[in-house]
């Protein structure tokens, strides 16, 4: 044991001077390894904070809840064309629904719409998100309330000119004075502020509630009717606990096909998005950002693995006479391998923390000056050390093997 901490301790030895013997040389051979790890570790933490962050944001969220519209979350088998010719959702088609459809357990009628400006006396915030629904759209995407209180049935219903606004809209507005009961200018009319949103942060896709405000959606029905190319209606639909999913879009199907006349092998004139369907196609970008990034990376780590082969061919080479001399006082072939093997290690892993030290920095960055939090987890720094441990045993054993079979009288001769 102690001989092998000995050997350690002098290939570490060996490899600082290395480093500092020829810098320039060193660290250009080490730069491969360095771009490598960093590459793969960037990837890994980016990924990672992005999965994080996609947790937390449907954390709160039915993973069962239907999005029933024209559209598609994610590709589909049916033709752009005949996409395009979907009829968009009603309302009267959710109230049908949802007198009709068994096991629904919260449901709300939305429109997604461009974003808007909003006015309040000579303030104005721009292109702010626009979030017009039904009240039970609270009870399916919770949201949390800072001050006031959120719309209900019977505002939604009557299509009443009140407003719930996010912490930035009521920043840019009013500043430090309170906003409850104060009247807002929205699509040219009033609104009265009833409540404001607790500071959520940057969302996923940039779709924080911070820059959105709600309002009953009967009220924008009202002004621009059903038939709009402006507006896209979707139906949220909450599921009752522990039913079975495919039973209740079979359902759901059948009842809307029968409401909009659809005959009997046609295809749905509708999709429905399944919350976790749409975490499925996430996931599965992410493990193609996975792939992209191992595949730079591995490119990389081949570099950097000549890079150290290099070095090692050259420190033999130099420590040819020195090798000679440990064998003539009775150094084993074993001794020798080992030495340069963890010198190998040494330097790649110095590469490797160079690297993981660069995405550590630019994630400390990256999180202050954006509101995200990146991720640089123990398990990933565990990963490029032993990618980096790895890359230097295989690009060190030739050398090693080398300097290992060298003849101590032709060793120590070459060096005279």
């Amino acid at each position: 044991m102690l001989l092998y901490l000995r050997l350690l301790s002098e290939s570490f030895s060996f490899a600082i001077n290395a480093l500092r013997n020829n810098k320039l040389r060193t660290l250009l051979s080490l730069l491969g390894v360095t771009i490598g790890i960093f590459s793969i570790i960037a990837v890994l933490a980016a990924v990672d904070s992005m999965d994080k962050k996609i947790k937390e944001d449907l954390s709160d969220m039915d993973m069962n809840t239907v999005y029933l519209m024209r559209f598609s979350f994610g590709p589909s088998d049916v033709p752009r064309w005949k996409r395009e010719q979907f009829p968009d959702v009603t309302y009267e088609e959710y109230e049908h629904l949802r007198r009709n459809v068994n096991g629904i357990d919260k449901m709300s009628f939305n429109l997604f719409t461009r974003n808007e400006n909003i006015k309040y006396e000579s303030k104005t915030v721009n292109s702010i998100r626009v979030k017009p629904s039904t009240n039970e759209f609270f009870d399916i995407e919770p949201v949390k309330i800072d001050k006031g209180r959120l719309f209900n049935e019977s505002e939604s219903n009557s299509g009443s000119p009140v407003i719930v606004i996010g912490s930035e809209v009521a920043i840019g507005l009013f500043e430090n004075s309170d906003p409850i009961g104060k009247k807002v200018r929205l699509y040219g009319q009033k609104f009265t502020v009833i409540g404001v949103l607790k500071k959520q942060g940057q969302g996923t896709f940039g779709d924080s509630n911070d820059v959105a405000v709600f309002f009953p959606v009967n009220f924008l029905r009202r002004m621009y009717g059903d038939n709009n190319d402006m507006l896209t209606p979707a139906i949220l639909i909450k599921p009752e606990k522990g039913i079975d999913i495919e039973e209740f879009k079979a359902e759901l199907a059948q009842k809307l096909r029968v409401h909009r006349g659809v005959k009997t092998g046609e295809i749905d004139n509708f999709f429905m998005n399944v919350l976790s369907g749409f975490t499925d196609f996430i996931d599965n970008i992410v493990g193609q950002m996975n792939m992209i990034g191992w595949a730079i990376s591995a490119f990389s780590l081949l570099v950097g693995g000549f890079g150290i082969a290099n070095i090692m061919f050259v420190s033999v080479k130099e420590r040819t006479n020195l090798i000679g001399i440990q064998k003539a006082l009775g150094a084993k072939n074993k001794f020798i391998l080992f030495q340069f093997l963890f010198e190998a290690v040494i330097l790649s892993l110095i590469g490797g923390l160079i690297g993981m030290f660069l995405v550590w920095i630019i994630a400390i960055v990256l999180s202050n000056a954006l509101d995200f939090e990146f991720v640089l987890s123990t398990s990933n720094m565990l990963l490029g050390s032993g990618l980096a441990a790895f890359i230097g045993l295989i690009s060190g054993i030739i050398p090693a093997i080398t300097a290992s079979k060298l003849d101590p009288v032709e060793a120590i001769r070459s060096g005279m």
